[in-house]
Order: C-alpha cells, then sequence, then structure tokens
C-alpha cells in the first residue's frame, strides 16, 4: 500500500474509535519561504503535510521556484531535518496534464508533444521519490472557445498517463504510488454531477481494460464551491460528492481553498485533503511590506543608508512577468493594468508574486531589506516566516490535524 493510502487508513481507524473526521492539508510549494514555513508550522502542530507542486512550479526544467523534482524532495528532507520533523510527509505533482503548463499552453505544443512532456515529467517525479501524481488531462487548447472537453477524451487520457506512470514505475522497481484525478474547473467537465459520474465510470473501465484494476486515485478533485474568486465552501455539495466517492474508495479532494470562511466543514463533510496555495503568497507579500515600512521608518531616522525597494520591485517584476495576465476576469481581458481597479490590481500583484519570488532583482531587493534591518536587530526572515506559519496554523486546527502525528507513527 502506499504512503498517501496508509496515512488515509489510519485517519479512518481513528474516526471509527473517536468520531473525529480529519482533512489532509496540502501545501503548494511556491517559494522557498512557504517550504521552510510548512515544516516549522508541521512541527509546532505535530501534524502530517502534504505538499502540492504544479509543473509550473516545480519540473524538469526547474520551474519558477527554480528547482527540479529531485532537488525538491531532497531539500525536504533537508528542512526537515532542520527542525527535526519526524513525522510523514506527502510529495505530489498538482495538476499534471498537457497544457496545464504555461509554456505548453503558450507554444501550443501539439498533443503528442503535450503528453510526451507531461510523460516526462511524470517519470522524473517518480525517479525522485514523489509519493502521488495527480493526473489532470482537462485541459485542450484546441477545443474551440464556448466548448468543454469531451469527458469521454478526459477518461481516455487519464487512464493513458497512469498506464504509463505504472508501467515506468514498476520496471524499475520503485514504490507504490497514489494517484489524483479530476478537477474543479468548469472547462474540465467534471462540473456537474452526472459528468462527474460518467468520468468515474469511464476511468473504472479504462482502468480496467489496460489490466491496472488494482490501480484507483485515492483523490478525486471535486467542485465544492471554492475558486480563486470565492471563499464559500458548498458543504451540500461535498457532502453529495464525498459520500459518492467513498463507495470507490477514493476521498474527495479540495483544490482553491485559500481564504475560505468555513474551513471547519471540510472534515465534517468528508473531505479527504484540501489544497493551499496563493493565500501563502500573499501571506509572504505582506510580511515583506511590513518590514519595509521598519525599514522605511529607520531611513528617516538615519539608521539605514540605502532603501531596497521592496514593494516597487515586486510590482515592477510581477507586472513585467505578465503572468497576471492568466488571472484576468472577462471584463478585464482588454483593459491596461494601470486601468484595473485599484483592489484588483493588489491581489493580482500579491498572487503573481510567486511567479517572481527567485528573480534575481527580487532576491537583492530582500537581501538588501534584510541586510538593513538585521543591523538594527530584527530578524526579518523568522517575521516573514512566522507569518506565513500563522496562517498554515487555522488550517491545521480546522482539519483536526494537531497532534495527529502522535498516532500515525
Amino acid at each position: 500500500m502506499a504512503k498517501t493510502e496508509k496515512i488515509l487508513e489510519r485517519i479512518e481507524e481513528l474516526k471509527s474509535q473517536t468520531g473525529v473526521p480529519r482533512t489532509l492539508f496540502a501545501v503548494c510549494p511556491n517559494s522557498m519561504s512557504v517550504i521552510k514555513a510548512s515544516f516549522r508550522a508541521a512541527k509546532r502542530n505535530n501534524a502530517p503535510i502534504k505538499f502540492a507542486a504544479t509543473l509550473n512550479q516545480i519540473d524538469s526544467d526547474k520551474g519558477y521556484v527554480g528547482i527540479t523534482q529531485r532537488e525538491f524532495t531532497k531539500l525536504l528532507a533537508d528542512e526537515a531535518r532542520s527542525v527535526n520533523f519526524n513525522g510523514p510527509y506527502i510529495v505530489a505533482i498538482d495538476h499534471g496534464g498537457p497544457w496545464l503548463k504555461d509554456k505548453q499552453s503558450q507554444e501550443r505544443w501539439d498533443l503528442e508533444k503535450a503528453m510526451a512532456g507531461v510523460k516526462k515529467s511524470f517519470e522524473d517525479a517518480i525517479e525522485a521519490g514523489y509519493d502521488l501524481i495527480h493526473v489532470d488531462p482537462t485541459v485542450d487548447i484546441f477545443v474551440p472557445a464556448g466548448e468543454i472537453i469531451d469527458i469521454r477524451i478526459v477518461a481516455q487520457r487519464t487512464v493513458e498517463l497512469i498506464k504509463h506512470s505504472e508501467e515506468f514505475r514498476r520496471q524499475r522497481n520503485y514504490p507504490a504510488i497514489s494517484y489524483e484525478v479530476g478537477t474543479e474547473e468548469v472547462h474540465g467537465g467534471l462540473a456537474d454531477e452526472n459528468t462527474f459520474d460518467t468520468f468515474i465510470e469511464l476511468l473504472k473501465t479504462g482502468l480496467e481494460e489496460e489490466g491496472l484494476p488494482e490501480v484507483w486515485p485515492c483523490f478525486i478533485v471535486g467542485k465544492v464551491g471554492t475558486d480563486l474568486h470565492t471563499t464559500t465552501f458548498d458543504k451540500e455539495m461535498a457532502t453529495t460528492l464525498a459520500q459518492k466517492v467513498r463507495k470507490f474508495g477514493s476521498y474527495i479532494k479540495g483544490h482553491y481553498t485559500d481564504g475560505v470562511v468555513n474551513p471547519d466543514d471540510y472534515p465534517i463533510c468528508g473531505i479527504g485533503a484540501a489544497n493551499v496555495g496563493p493565500e501563502f503568497t500573499i501571506s509572504e507579500y505582506d510580511a515583506l511590506i511590513e518590514l519595509e515600512q521598519i525599514e522605511k521608518a529607520l531611513f528617516r531616522q538615519n539608521q539605514i543608508a540605502v532603501l531596497s525597494n521592496m514593494k516597487k520591485t515586486l510590482w515592477e517584476l510581477v507586472v513585467e512577468s505578465n503572468r497576471w495576465k492568466k488571472w484576468l476576469q472577462a471584463d478585464e481581458r482588454d483593459i491596461p493594468f494601470e486601468n484595473i481597479s485599484a483592489e484588483r490590481k493588489e491581489w493580482l500583484i500579491k498572487t503573481g508574486c510567486r511567479y517572481i519570488w527567485q528573480n534575481p532583482k527580487a532576491l537583492v531587493a530582500r537581501y538588501r531589506l534584510f541586510e538593513n534591518l538585521k543591523r538594527n536587530g530584527i530578524d526579518a526572515e523568522e517575521v516573514v516566516l512566522s507569518r506565513i506559519e500563522h496562517d498554515m496554523d487555522k488550517y491545521f486546527n480546522a482539519f483536526n490535524l494537531v497532534n495527529l502525528n502522535d498516532y500515525l507513527l
């Protein structure tokens, strides 16, 4: 049995004994600070943690975080050791599918090339020791605008990618891994319950036909009311989907849990795990701006010679990257950045910082900010990490994960 299934099975056993439901907390590792803060928070809460990395973030070409899959697993092991974290952690690919990597969609790779690229990424992840792969072929850039990809194609490509991963893994005697399938996105075609049911049946049949009846996803992503622009978790829909997939031995996985107003409802509704990502980019940004305000006050007191210009640098780099355009709403797509509302501009910058944290100009600004404050007795990195950890703590508590490691080890 794979690691993730073992943890889920133990959580289910504990629930039957104590009546306490739990939801695994998955962090999107979109910066070095978030990775470091994750282990510190998991250590303090004595809880397991999952890392769900998209191929835009971490991949064979290093992604915007600047590391490969093998470097990622080594980094996680180092960070765990640095805080003496001995609990379980899960390493996963998030949204692994053709054209979900920006480079593929921007360069308009054809299907064969896009699928080959995803398969190579999966191979590198398996070799690096990943525990789980989210197989998500729910995007097709060649489907006409306004149309939705055929759910039969989604199922067929899902089976193809799982089959390739299993053959690669078994031929090289790598440990068993877990799978996650589906998407919460409307463009993925799994937004309504009937299509959701059809997908599950097609997936089951497809895996059986490929001689893989024992391979089944532990997580199926469901549309539970959350996306990047909403913060309300739909309890009724989530409960319905959770009950539906439990019959197949799976759990519903929630995505876009960032800033959700009712995280306590996730375990109650039977959600197996939930992803949080851009929220921690905002946490990191807010902490840096807080530190810059202190820096400016010290500058006015002649305690600092040269300012870092942290905020100015971040805004310029995000705008120049053009990656904020990916998250524009329909009524914003033909508007210059400077004409977007102040509230939306700030959101686009804050969440868009994840794409440029590793840019040399951003690193230099951060170094200067931290050094300026260090000379004045302030541990800037500690402030940043503490802010991120604070925002993570609510999920460890809401998902009933505190001290869970005592029962897993």
